[in-house]
């Protein structure tokens, strides 16, 4: 890197903001460390870009930050940059931002792949929608666009008026005909883009030695909408907050929304009422009741076919949430309930009805959990498919990024509601949920019994609301009309939704509007982790694998 870039990118030393020792990390990276950059939720570090391999490798073994949480890629005038947001499993709240300019001229740097597997899919996202490449990435091509794609659409200079995809006449045939060698064991076998048993239009390319899988490749993008540039197109206020609910379209929603509303409320130094932080964490445990229904409805479909009962009374629990949340908010999909402060209004009317309603199915609940237990996990067949199958041992979950109950199900202690504390969490009673199996049966008793600890904090937020004085229930905070947070302003926050960490980064260039919004899906970072599930494994155990990752593809592909 040239050294006028240097110059350009350099900030006045600053006091680490996450508590990380700054005189240590100054110590570790030594001159390797150009620069240094203030972000809202951690201190910044600027790198070259040949030094990636060796400024990460020691931080996570010298300084303990094992957790690659997020690559953000973006583009200025004068340069590219990759900004590595880095954490601690042990401490999530001690956060780190590594960044890494590079010339416009040459928008090469070191990739961060043979450090941390999550880079794989997240460097090539950045390379895909951004065009910076990556030295050393062991696969280094598009992965929600077409092969045939012209251009990056996140990219200063991507002219949208030009074609954006060659013919096939101009390109090689991707349907090539079917062939034999004589000396090969190995099949190939394409598994999807159908629907459900892919849960989304995914495309896993398989290749079989005999009958065990020797290699996997998830090809997505199917369901890519450039979510990012959408949010970058709107306004802070008013224009994005709906959008979140399409991500996770299926029963996240306020989940979504929260994540988008933490980073935007600590970039605009926003308070959020204590009232309303209760009904946000009410709301956000009933969504993750019904995601982890619909998780264990289709995972029992996916592994032996249980539509009839299973499936169907998954469902039918999941619908009386959807008749809560519906009360709640107006919707029963897509809520957009949260505000910029807040929450659109306060509980229906009357509220000693809602109150009821809510009531009468905690107390259902726990019958009916044994009941899925019963029908599930003590069925021999379901167990002898998720058993010792799927295995996803810590330290590989912690290297792909896996967060979630794909990661508690390891046996790694991890959760944002406590970790990271934010809403009302803290003052709740309620537990994280671990599993030492390392299986697809230890993911299964996850969500079951967090949908126990989820109930537990939805009956203490009820007996809150229901006891708070009627002067005090403020809903929002008093909000300017617009939003224009200081010129390159950034901040990374994320909150533990259903599938795990889902983390928004948002660099505010001094409009009304994000200069670059990035979205960091739980769900893209767990299904890279698929290929490392299922080889030597059987066809039947890699379906199983997916369907215990609980993804949804519109949250991967965004």
């Amino acid at each position: 890197m040239s050294t006028g870039t240097e110059s350009e990118v350099e900030s006045e030393l600053t006091q680490p903001a996450s508590g990380a020792d700054e005189a240590e990390l100054e110590a570790l990276l030594g001159d390797r460390a150009i620069a240094r950059e203030e972000h809202l939720n951690a201190p910044g570090f600027v790198i070259n870009p040949n030094d990636v391999q060796a400024v990460l490798s020691d931080l996570r073994d010298e300084a303990g930050y094992d957790h690659l949480s997020c690559v953000t890629a973006q583009q200025y005038e004068d340069r590219y940059e990759s900004i590595y947001h880095l954490k601690k499993f042990a401490d999530p709240t001690d956060e780190l931002s590594i960044v890494v300019p590079t010339t416009t001229e040459n928008p090469v740097s070191q990739s961060a792949e043979p450090v941390f597997r999550t880079a794989d899919w997240h460097e090539r996202e950045a390379y895909d929608l951004i065009g910076v490449e990556y030295e050393g990435h062991p696969d280094l091509r598009r992965i929600l666009l077409p092969e045939t794609w012209q251009g990056h659409p996140l990219s200063g200079d991507y002219d949208q008026e030009k074609p954006q995809l060659v013919t096939l006449t101009e390109h090689q045939n991707p349907i090539q005909p079917d062939h034999r060698e004589a000396d090969s064991d190995t099949m190939f076998l394409n598994i999807g883009p159908h629907h459900p048993a892919t849960h989304g239009v995914l495309h896993v390319e398989t290749v079989l030695d005999g009958e065990t899988v020797a290699d996997v490749e998830p090809d997505i993008g199917y369901l890519h909408r450039c979510e990012e540039q959408m949010c970058q197109s709107g306004t802070y206020r008013h224009q994005i907050m709906p959008y979140p609910d399409r991500w996770d379209y299926v029963s996240a929603g306020l989940l979504n929304e929260w994540a988008y509303a933490r980073a935007i409320e600590d970039l605009a130094d926003v308070e959020v009422p204590e009232y309303a932080q209760v009904i946000r964490t009410m709301g956000a445990e009933l969504c993750r009741i019904a995601s982890h229904m619909l998780a264990l409805g289709t995972f029992a479909l996916d592994v032996y076919g249980e539509f009839t009962a299973t499936f169907m009374y998954t469902f039918r629990d999941r619908e009386v949430i959807q008749d809560l949340l519906e009360d709640l908010t107006g919707q029963r999909m897509m809520f957009n309930y949260f505000r910029v402060g807040g929450v659109a209004w306060d509980l229906p009317e009357p509220r000693e009805e809602f109150f009821a309603q809510a009531r009468d199915f905690l107390d259902e609940l726990p019958a009916k959990v044994a009941e899925y237990h019963d029908l599930i996990t003590g069925n021999e067949i379901f167990q002898t498919r998720c058993i010792d199958t799927g295995v996803l041992e810590p330290d590989v979950a912690k290297s792909y990024g896996c967060t979630g109950p794909v990661v508690r199900g390891s046996g790694v202690d991890y959760d944002l509601r406590r970790d990271d504390p934010y809403g009302y969490y803290d003052q709740l009673d309620w537990d994280v949920i671990t599993r030492d199996g390392c299986d697809n049966y230890a993911r299964v008793l996850c969500r079951m019994e967090e949908v126990e600890e989820s109930a537990k904090i939805i009956e203490q937020c009820l007996d809150l609301l229901e006891e708070w004085p009627e002067d005090e229930r403020d809903v929002q905070a008093n909000v300017p009309r617009t939003l224009k947070p200081d010129a390159d302003t950034e901040i990374y926050r994320a909150v533990e939704g259903a599938k795990g960490e889902l983390g928004i980064y948002i660099r505010s260039d001094g409009t009304d509007k994000p200069g670059r919004f990035k979205i960091r899906s739980p769900c893209f970072s767990n299904l890279q982790a698929l290929a490392e599930m299922s080889e030597g494994e059987y066809i039947p155990d890699l379906i199983a694998s997916l369907g215990s990752l609980d993804i949804v593809l519109g949250e991967v592909d965004r």
